[in-house]
């Protein structure tokens, strides 16, 4: 098992597989609200849904209504469980994660980046900033 020191944005404890991306997602324009869906054709996602998921990517482009979209995907049900941003947790992400009560954390920027395989298990720990990644 590994663990990975992080900076806690927003708190809490969480689970789920990895859902891992080098691309930036647009919540607003590349996400189904009602499903979870990554719906951006030019997405390495496509297809996947982010329900339950502990989604890792770099951070958020496109409208600050994206943040809004965070909290219509914990509305309906279809949220990931944590976010893990690689490079930086932006403003949209951070509000939208506050405002959904779902856990952000952010990669120190003093280490290389992981490889994140999608397979692997997630545990955010948002109180000791401490992401656990467990083999399956």
């Amino acid at each position: 098992m590994n663990y990975i020191k992080c900076k806690v944005i927003v708190g809490g404890r969480a689970s789920g597989r990895l859902l891992a991306t080098k691309q930036p997602i647009n919540f607003l324009s590349s996400v189904d609200h009602s499903t979870g869906m990554i719906t951006d054709k030019n997405h390495d996602l496509c297809g996947r849904s982010l329900k339950n998921h502990v989604l890792v990517f770099p951070y958020s482009v496109g409208s600050s209504v994206g943040a809004y979209s965070i909290f219509a995907l914990k509305s309906n049900s279809v949220s990931p469980s944590a976010i893990i941003c690689t490079l930086k947790a932006d403003i949209t992400t951070a509000s939208g994660c506050a405002i959904a009560n779902i856990p952000l954390l952010e990669l120190c920027r003093d280490r290389d980046i992981p490889e994140f395989e999608n397979y692997d298990e997630g545990i955010i720990d948002g109180i000791s900033g401490i992401l656990q990644i467990k083999k399956v």
